[in-house]
């Protein structure tokens, strides 16, 4: 897959639109139109964190350069977001991480 459609693929299935994500990056919407539909795209490194950090995923797995699977990617992001977290909130979240680590299946 190719990293406009990878672009795509996250963003819609976040239900965003192409206004959406450009506001998100402070980015125009015509620029995330061109990364989505031209070949090759020339994004500035502070452009595709951003659209990574944007739609929830690593910027290897929009470039498809590792083996990474969505899930994995997903798991990279949130780790991200989590280590910016103050102490405390990171604690709670540990905390209901162990609860919902044991709660059974219904």
């Amino acid at each position: 897959m190719k990293f406009g459609d990878r672009i795509k693929e996250r963003r819609t299935a976040q239900k965003m639109t192409l206004e959406q994500l450009a506001q998100a990056t402070d980015s125009s919407k015509s620029y995330i139109w061109e990364l989505e539909n031209k070949n090759p795209p020339r994004p500035s490194a502070e452009k595709l964190s951003a659209i990574a950090k944007a739609l929830d995923v690593t910027v290897d797995y929009l470039f498809g350069r590792d083996e990474q699977t969505l899930e994995q990617a997903e798991d990279k992001a949130f780790y991200r977001s989590y280590s910016g977290l103050p102490p405390e909130t990171r604690r709670q979240l540990r905390e209901m991480a162990k609860i919902l680590g044991t709660k059974k299946p219904e």
